[in-house]
C-alpha cells in the first residue's frame, strides 16, 4: 500500500523533445517577424498615401521633372535588385550548409546596400544644393520622408548584415543564426518590393 501510494503521489513527468522546442521557438520568431513586417508595410502604405495626396503641392517650387535624374535613379534601382539576387544566393548557400559562401554573398549584398545609400545621399545633397529642401513645399516634404525612410531601412539592413557576418564567423550555421538569416532575407526582399513602388510611383510617374 505504501509503495502504491508513493507512486500515486509522485507528480507526473513530462518529457520534452529538443527538436520540438527548437521548432516552436523558431515558429515564434518567424511569426513575430512577420507581424513586424506587416506593421512596417502599414507605415509605408501611410507614407505612400500621404505622398499621393501631396503629389501636386509644389507651392510654386520645382517639379519632379525639373529635379529628378531618372537614369541615376534607375541605376540605383538596378543596384538594389542585384542585391536581392546576391541575398537569394546567400540563402541558397545556407540551405547547402556552405558558411563561407553565405558570408561572401552577404558581404556583397552589404556592399551593394552601401552603394545604394551613398547614391541616395548624393541625390539628397544635390536637391538641397538646388534649394529643393523639405521645407520648400509639401511635395518635397513627402518625398524626403518616404524615400528617406526607405533609405534608413536599407542602412539598418546593412548593419544587420554586418552583425550576422560576425555571428557566422563565431558560431557558424547554428540554428539561431539560420533563423536570423531567414528573417534578414525576408526584410531585404521586403525593402526591394517597397523600392519598386517608390521608383514607379515617385520617380517614374513624376517624370513622365
Amino acid at each position: 500500500m505504501s509503495s502504491a501510494s508513493s507512486v500515486a503521489a509522485d507528480p507526473p513527468v513530462f518529457y520534452q523533445v529538443e527538436g520540438e522546442e527548437a521548432f516552436h521557438a523558431g515558429g515564434g520568431t518567424l511569426l513575430g517577424f512577420w507581424i513586424y513586417l506587416m506593421s512596417d508595410a502599414l507605415i509605408f502604405a501611410t507614407l505612400f498615401a500621404t505622398f499621393g495626396v501631396l503629389n501636386s503641392s509644389f507651392a510654386g517650387g520645382p517639379t519632379p521633372r525639373e529635379l529628378f535624374d531618372l537614369w541615376l535613379v534607375a541605376a540605383n534601382t538596378a543596384i538594389l535588385l542585384v542585391s536581392a539576387l546576391t541575398c537569394g544566393l546567400a540563402m541558397i548557400s545556407l540551405q547547402a550548409g556552405r558558411v563561407g559562401a553565405v558570408r561572401l554573398w552577404l558581404a556583397i549584398t552589404a556592399l551593394l546596400g552601401v552603394a545604394f545609400v551613398a547614391i541616395e545621399l548624393h541625390e539628397f545633397l544635390h536637391l538641397i544644393s538646388e534649394g529643393a529642401t523639405p521645407q520648400r513645399s509639401a511635395w518635397l516634404s513627402a518625398f524626403f520622408t518616404l524615400v528617406g525612410t526607405h533609405g534608413l531601412h536599407v542602412t539598418f539592413g546593412v548593419m544587420w548584415i554586418a552583425v550576422m557576418l560576425v555571428q557566422l564567423g563565431q558560431r557558424g550555421l547554428h540554428e539561431e543564426n539560420r533563423r536570423r538569416l531567414l528573417c534578414l532575407s525576408m526584410f531585404w526582399h521586403f525593402l526591394d518590393v517597397i523600392w519598386i513602388g517608390v521608383f514607379t510611383f515617385v520617380y517614374l510617374l513624376g517624370v513622365l
